[in-house]
């Protein structure tokens, strides 16, 4: 009971820590990137809650994935640590949606970062096109010098586009390119957080089917960080799974999919129970697999009678 208290203490430290941590680096990324938008003046905010939003995913799936591995070193026995984490993650889960969308409704905002302003001169590239400015780049409308390859260079008096609509201009180049694969699970995992907002907006039940049975298949891997006898091999092959659970999320969640799983069990189900219906099958036959393999271990062979030879 004390190695089960001290997972339950640690889980829900990990999680809310984890949480408010994902929530601050989010601001810093927002935050650089609203610095590096000009001319001064331009407007660039974004609400706290949907900061929150996107930290909510990733603090579920890396936290019960540390849940995991530390029941294991804690060698706590796996359907104690699988219902320990499942209960204590889906309940703050589910609270921290709610107080993400109750929050939401108080419109609060974080402040915007203070736009950069350029001097005459500023050269702002994209690509391999560059774009030379010839008064502060406060004026909108100020003229410019547009640099394209194989082209000559480009003197605009006004930039207007068709329709008279004005050309903005591309954001400083304070930061490089994130590589792909960071750049895909960020974009699984925005996914992934507005469907849970779309699912509190349909009501509690929703998105509480969607979190629990979500928490159901991530808790249901706990063999995996016990597959070998290396911990960070485990915590590896664990990660690797988890990753893939978020593309199985992302692939369920489209709407081509959604609307071909529902025809196929020929509208008897609600769009909205389609996922967690995915998740909780999977779920229970990873269970069901692990019990069965833990029972076989546990059982000691028939002893050989006198007849056996």
């Amino acid at each position: 009971m004390k190695k089960l208290a001290k997972l339950i203490l640690c889980f829900s430290l990990l999680f809310i820590l984890l949480f408010f941590a994902v929530i601050f680096l989010k601001y810093l990324d927002f935050w650089i990137s609203a610095a590096r938008i000009i001319p001064l003046g331009n407007e660039i905010g974004e609400a706290a809650a949907d900061l929150a939003w996107k930290a909510l995913p990733i603090t579920l799936y890396v936290s019960i994935l540390l849940a995991l591995s530390y029941s294991v070193r804690l060698k706590i026995l796996a359907p104690l640590a699988m219902l320990c984490i499942f209960v204590v993650g889906s309940a703050l889960s589910i609270g921290m949606a709610i107080g993400i969308f109750r929050a939401d409704s108080l419109k609060f905002a974080l402040k915007p970062a203070a736009p950069v302003e350029g001097r005459p001169g500023l050269i702002l590239t994209q690509s391999d096109n560059a774009i030379i400015l010839l008064k502060s780049s406060s004026d909108v409308l100020g003229p410019r010098v547009v640099s394209i390859p194989g082209l000559p260079l480009n003197y605009q008096e006004r930039p207007l586009g068709p329709n008279n609509t004005i050309i903005n201009l591309p954001a400083l180049p304070f930061t490089g390119y994130s590589p792909w694969f960071v750049q895909s699970v960020d974009i699984d995992f925005r996914l992934s957080a507005g469907e849970m907002e779309n699912r509190i907006s349909q009501g509690i039940i929703p998105l509480g089917a969607y979190i629990l049975s979500l928490v159901l298949l991530l808790v249901s891997l706990h063999f995996l960080l016990k597959f070998s006898k290396w911990p960070l091999a485990n915590l590896f092959f664990g990660a690797l799974a988890f990753r893939m659970i978020l593309l199985l999320e992302t692939f369920i969640n489209t709407g081509e999919i959604n609307s071909l799983l529902v025809s196929f069990l020929g509208n008897r189900l609600s769009p909205l129970l389609i996922t967690p219906l995915a998740f909780s099958a999977l779920g229970v036959l990873v269970i069901i697999y692990t019990l069965l393999s833990w029972m076989a271990r546990a059982l000691k062979p028939w002893p050989k009678g006198e007849d056996d030879d």
